[in-house]
């Protein structure tokens, strides 16, 4: 394949092709799905090909993918992505340029403890079924679910600038739900959370201890039916890690794709509030507030070791002691803000053209554990699992519905409250941050499904967080 790759490479190497780029990936899929305790779906695709060339003519990029990795299907792809750029350069009205990088040689191939792909499928559907049994329709429980998605993808890249990478990763989804209801509300409980999807194989299951989790999820349903909800207009809110990586994704994580400052990015999933001359000025969060984006680090689903446009994996910070300092970027973005490529473009699949997207996108650990916040805590409410969101096309106009919150009065959970609802706008809302738990709370949640583009992709993406503390948050439902 190293060869192919190069071969292929080597066809675009033409006087008015200043840069190229080719991806192939070899994709694994699994899906699993049990409802109200029986198998319901299960799907597999294995060994998915795809190919995309990338040239830049003339300061326009032309691509070209496809599903078809034989020789015909090759020469046709190269031929129209440069068919394309030379017809787009015509229409360009300001040409892409940056600068070139020292060529990077990289290897990775991650290795899960239990390969799902590899794994007997009558002992994978066993674990599962017993999962999807315990906590089936019982009681006030009417509808529950256990599913499971395994990916592994192969990808090879090579640029014209002599840099190649050879990788392997493998993600997995881990979810479990339960529906309660008693004729006039329902309530539910998931597990591990919206956000559990992690650089793992079948191992993410025990990781996340799910079947101990399976009465607790089952209790919490059936005691929300008849538990209050907030009645403040305003509290401090303390929000877990799961429901946080969500916060940080939508105001933060999207907010600074630089993309959408220029409009490259807007009718899908919109645009944003940050201007270029916010850098280094803009008080985006509270002083404690750090965010980073890091795609040198492998215990993310965001790591590599290169870009899908050659620039090697590093870490970059975004927020600085609540100043905004960068934004994630192309190598072309970068380049008309005066900053470094953050290694941000990354394709879902070898046939889509590369976006900038995030990787693993970070707030950084502060101090002292969940327990000691909580007990720090006057009165508020301790949020998390996420259940319903929205945020406007600025990324800036929120409102997040978490399934359960936890009541605390003179440092201790008094009791649990049912959908707690928060609303803000980005700046006050990270502005309000007076701490941060520590690295004995750290970890990564992930998603499979953070959807960007038209045609729209999917990326599979990793946030670090601990919980964390906001200040007197709307939580009125009336306001």
């Amino acid at each position: 394949m190293k060869a192919l790759i190069k071969d292929i490479l080597n066809k675009t190497n033409l006087p008015d092709v200043t840069f190229a780029d080719v991806r192939i990936t070899l994709t694994d899929q699994e899906s699993i799905w049990f409802m109200n305790g029986f198998l319901r779906g299960f799907g597999s695709s294995l060994g998915s090909p795809a190919l995309g060339i990338r040239v830049l003519v003339n300061g326009c990029w032309g691509f070209a993918g496809s599903s078809d990795l034989g020789a015909a299907s090759i020469d046709k792809a190269v031929h129209t992505a440069i068919s394309n750029a030379r017809s787009g350069s015509r229409f360009m009205q300001e040409a892409v340029s940056f600068p070139a990088l020292p060529a990077t040689q990289a290897e990775y191939h991650f290795q899960p403890k239990i390969d799902p792909f590899k794994m007997d499928k009558a002992e994978k559907l066993d674990y599962l079924q017993k999962l999807a049994k315990a906590i089936q329709p019982q009681g006030k429980i009417v509808y529950s679910t256990v599913s499971a998605q395994f990916y592994r993808q192969e990808k090879y890249y090579a640029n014209s600038e002599g840099s190649y990478s050879h990788c392997t990763y493998y993600n997995t989804l881990p979810q479990m739900n339960v529906l309660s209801a008693d004729g006039n509300q329902t309530q539910s409980r998931t597990w591990p959370g919206d956000m559990s999807a992690g650089r793992a194989g079948f191992e993410l299951f025990y990781q996340h201890d799910f079947e101990a989790n399976t009465q607790r999820i089952i209790k919490e349903a059936t005691d929300l039916l008849d538990a209050p909800v907030i009645t403040e207009e305003k509290a401090d809110i303390i929000i877990g890690g799961g429901h946080l990586a969500l916060q940080i994704h939508e105001s933060v994580g999207h907010a600074t794709e630089a993309d959408r400052i220029f409009g490259m990015e807007i009718s899908y999933a919109g645009k944003t509030f940050v201007k270029p001359e916010m850098l280094g000025k803009f008080q985006y969060g509270s002083p404690l507030v750090n965010i980073y984006s890091d795609s040198s680090d492998p215990r993310g689903m965001g790591y590599h070791p290169l870009d899908d446009e050659g620039v090697p994996g590093r870490k970059v910070d975004i927020i600085k002691d609540g100043i905004l300092v960068d934004q994630q970027t192309s190598r072309h973005i970068a380049h008309m803000l005066g900053l470094e490529p953050s290694s941000n473009m990354k394709g879902s699949f070898a046939d889509d053209f590369p976006l900038v997207r995030m990787t693993n996108f970070c707030l950084a650990p502060g101090s002292g554990t969940l327990e000691e916040l909580i007990a720090s805590t006057e009165h508020g409410y301790l949020l998390d699992f996420t259940k319903t969101w929205s945020i406007d096309d600025n990324r800036n106009n929120f409102q997040f519905t978490t399934e359960i919150g936890y009541r605390i009065d003179d440092g201790k959970i008094t009791g649990i409250v049912k959908e707690p609802t928060y609303f803000g706008i980005t700046k006050d809302f990270w502005n309000a941050c007076d701490a941060v738990c520590g690295k004995e709370d750290w970890e990564y949640y992930g998603t499979f499904h953070c959807g960007k583009g038209e045609p729209g992709q999917a990326m599979l993406l990793s946030h670090g967080t601990a919980p964390a503390r906001f200040k007197q948050i709307n939580v009125s439902v009336n306001i």
